[in-house]
């Protein structure tokens, strides 16, 4: 019973697919994608971690994993991202631009 009670849980976490989503996060590490998820989730932004491999058939080539937000939620989530890409734990890399994110 409290197993049912925390997928649904988490299925109320989780954004709709129905609502326009952003990608704000993508890599090729699923370590590094949990940590950045980890982050939005205890900042109270709800996100959805899928793995990109399964957009293979559209986008020959890309790989890893991407984060998605809602898209009122996007402009938050990059500043928190580029935080912690700052911190001397993060990896230095450039955090995703706006003109990159889809939905």
């Amino acid at each position: 019973m409290a197993e049912q009670k925390k997928a649904t849980a988490e299925e109320r976490r989780r954004p709709d697919p129905n609502e326009k989503l952003v990608k704000v996060f993508d890599s090729e590490e699923e370590s590094e994608a949990m940590v950045v998820k980890g982050l939005l989730d205890s900042a109270g932004i709800d996100s959805d971690l899928a793995s990109a491999r399964l957009l293979q058939d559209a986008f020959p080539g890309m790989g890893g994993m991407i984060i998605l937000v809602r898209e009122e939620d996007a402009k938050r989530a990059l500043g928190l991202i580029a935080e912690y890409r700052q911190s001397p734990g993060g990896d230095g890399a450039d955090a995703v631009d706006d003109d990159e994110t889809q939905a």
